[in-house]
C-alpha cells in the first residue's frame, strides 16, 4: 500500500537519496522548504517558512502517513559564546516539537527522526562502542540540541500516541556527502600528503547513505520500530589511517600517507588550538548497531567499500 510520506530536508544530501530510494519504492513523497519550491522538483514541495516553534506545518501535514524529519541546523558560524545553542534550538528542538505536535494533531501515524550518535559523546574506547542504553553526554551544543529534541519527541510521543523513532547514525558517507569525510575526500584525490599514516589504533564507524535510507525505509512500517531509537552503522570499523586507503582505492589514486606519532599529532593540535579537530581524527569512536539488526530484522544492503567506492566517484564536488 502506497504510504504519502512528509521529508523535511528533502533536498539535502540524505533527503536527496531517501526521495530516490521511496521513489523506487513507489511511495508518494512531499517536501518542505522554507520558501521558495523549486520549479523542477519532481514531487510536491511545500513552503513553510524559517523553522521555530510557531512553524505552520499544516498544509504540509495534509494525509501524511509517516514523516521523515532530516531538516536541522548544525552549526551558527561567527556566533557569540551563548548564542550557538539558542539559535540550534530554534530550530532542533522548538521546530522538531512543533512539528511532531502538529503532526499528532492531523493524525499522522509515525515520526521517524535522524538524530546523531553525538548525543552519546565523541568518542569511545577502542574496545567499546557505543550502545542505545549508554547515558547521553553531548559534548557540543549541536549534540546537546539533538539530544533535546529527542527527549521532546518522546514526551509528545506519551501525551499524543504518535509513533515515534529515532535513528543515531555516526558520520554518513555517500555521493555528495559533507563535512569532514568530503574534507578527506578532496585531499586524497588531489593526492595531497597527511600525516596520519601511524594512526592506525582508533576505530570509526561509518554507515552508508544507502544503508541509512535503507533503515529508514524499513522503519516506516515495521511494526516493532514504533516508539524506538536505535544506532545504525555500516558494521565495519577502520581506523583513520585505514579509512583514508580505502579511499584512495576507491578513487583510484593510493592516499599518500605520512606515519607521524599519534603523540606528535595531539601536541602539534593542542599548540595550534585544534584539540578538537585533532580528537575526531585520533580517536574512537565506535557503534554497536545489532540491536536495530535484531530487532527489525535488517542488514545493511550495501557493504563499506561499495559505499566509498560511490562517495569517491568523479565528478562529486
Amino acid at each position: 500500500m502506497s504510504r504519502q510520506i512528509l521529508i523535511t530536508g528533502a533536498t539535502g544530501f540524505i533527503g536527496t537519496a531517501l526521495v530516490q530510494r521511496l521513489d523506487t519504492e513507489g511511495m508518494a513523497v512531499r517536501g518542505t522548504v522554507r520558501h521558495q519550491a523549486p520549479k523542477d522538483a519532481p514531487y510536491p514541495v511545500i513552503p513553510v517558512g524559517d523553522l521555530h516553534g510557531d512553524t505552520p506545518w499544516r498544509a504540509a501535514l495534509q494525509d501524511v502517513d509517516t514523516i521523515v524529519h532530516l531538516a536541522a541546523r548544525t552549526f551558527v558560524p561567527k556566533a557569540p559564546e551563548a548564542a550557538p545553542l539558542s539559535a540550534l534550538r530554534r530550530v532542533n528542538v522548538e521546530a522538531t516539537a512543533a512539528l511532531a505536535r502538529q503532526a499528532a494533531r492531523a493524525g499522522v501515524r509515525r515520526f521517524i527522526y535522524v538524530s546523531t550518535i553525538k548525543v552519546h559523546g565523541e568518542s569511545t574506547p577502542p574496545d567499546r562502542p557505543f550502545l542505545e542504553q549508554d547515558p547521553l553526554s553531548p559534548a557540543d551544543a549541536y549534540a546537546r540540541s539533538k539530544a533535546e529534541a529527542e527527549a521532546a519527541l518522546r514526551s509528545i510521543a506519551r501525551e499524543t500516541g504518535l509513533e515515534t523513532v529515532i535513528l543515531r547514525p555516526p558520520l554518513v558517507h555517500g555521493p555528495g556527502m559533507g563535512g569532514n569525510l568530503a574534507r578527506l575526500r578532496r585531499w586524497v584525490q588531489r593526492g595531497v600528503p597527511l600525516p596520519l599514516g601511524a594512526v592506525t589504533g582508533n576505530r570509526r564507524s561509518l554507515v552508508g547513505v544507502d544503508n541509512l535510507t535503507d533503515l529508514i525505509l524499513r522503519c516506516v512500517d515495521h511494526p516493532a520500530a514504533a516508539h524506538e531509537t536505535f544506532l545504525v552503522a555500516d558494521g565495519q570499523d577502520l581506523s583513520t589511517a585505514d579509512l583514508l586507503r580505502a579511499m584512495g582505492k576507491a578513487a583510484g589514486r593510493p592516499a599518500r600517507l605520512l606515519p607521524v606519532p599519534v603523540p606528535v599529532l595531539r601536541a602539534t593540535a593542542s599548540l595550534l588550538g585544534r584539540e578538537e579537530m585533532a580528537r575526531r581524527v585520533l580517536d574512537s569512536l565506535r557503534v554497536d548497531a545489532s540491536r536495530v539488526r535484531r530487532v527489525l530484522q535488517w542488514q545493511p544492503p550495501v557493504p563499506l567499500e561499495q559505499g566509498l567506492a560511490r562517495a569517491m566517484q568523479p565528478g562529486d564536488p
